[in-house]
């Protein structure tokens, strides 16, 4: 079994064909897949997504290049959203330090009131890090949470044993597939069995052999035969290894 960790089948890119998107994957052994919000405005969207399709599950959080959008009653509904469909995860949230034209205090303000409510529901939470895994791990000390995911990781092995420490694991997808990837491949061929879990987070982070355009599900296989290749193992081993550390740290796929 292959469980893609995370992947926005509910984004408008998959309007035309995303049944025939959820078959291909399910034919290629994709069995669960992982279906993060971003914004309070797609909650019922991926609600619904994850209602059509057996093995789809949701994650509701606000996204951190959503928040300037965002308004504080959003936490509120975010509350009750948790409260009545009992999410895997609360996410996507975090830090985004990359684009520039995001307030850094707003993303802070509402990454943290994430985090209480992630606490207060017992519940692992789906990371965003880019360019911030520093502060996305200062805020995990202050605010305990069930563990989670650092979604589409790429820092340093001290930063990686940090993250492991606190309970969450590293996902890892389409950016392992490039050559040129050397810091995120030495991670993938030499972290614990235990830390990795993979994702697509489609449409976005094609894989090389797309060349740009857009990923699918369906391309995990692929990914995972990548990644049996960098740690010396059989794509049976990879599928069965990373499933397990995702049904690990996101107790509701069991």
């Amino acid at each position: 079994m292959l469980i893609d960790t995370h992947c926005h089948l509910d984004a408008g890119e998959f309007a035309s064909d995303r049944d025939a998107v959820r078959a291909a994957a399910l034919a290629g052994g994709v069995e669960r897949i992982v279906v993060p919000a971003v914004e309070v405005g797609n909650f019922a969207a991926v609600r619904d997504c994850v209602a059509r399709y057996p093995g789809c599950f949701a994650a509701y959080g606000i996204h951190p290049l959503f928040v300037t959008a965002a308004q504080p009653g959003d936490l509120a509904e975010l509350r009750r959203w948790l409260a009545a469909e009992r999410p895997v995860a609360v996410g996507e949230i975090g830090f985004d330090h990359y684009v520039a034209d995001v307030d850094p205090q707003r993303q802070e303000y509402f990454f943290v009131e994430q985090l209480k409510l992630a606490r207060e529901f017992e519940l692992p939470v789906l990371l965003h890090v880019r360019r911030a895994v520093d502060a996305v791990l200062k805020q995990l000390r202050r605010i305990r949470v069930p563990g989670g995911i650092a979604h589409a990781f790429n820092g340093s092995r001290q930063q990686a044993d940090e993250f492991l420490k606190l309970g969450f694991a590293l996902g890892f997808g389409g950016a392992l597939t490039f050559s040129g990837s050397t810091r995120i491949r030495q991670l993938a061929a030499t972290l614990p069995d235990d830390a990795i879990v993979l994702e697509t987070d489609a449409p976005d982070i094609p894989p090389a052999w797309l060349a740009g355009g857009r990923n699918a599900p369906g391309e995990l296989p692929r990914i995972a035969g990548e990644l049996a290749a960098l740690r010396g193992l059989s794509l049976a081993e990879v599928s069965a290894m990373t499933a397990a550390n995702a049904r690990r740290v996101l107790p509701g796929l069991c």
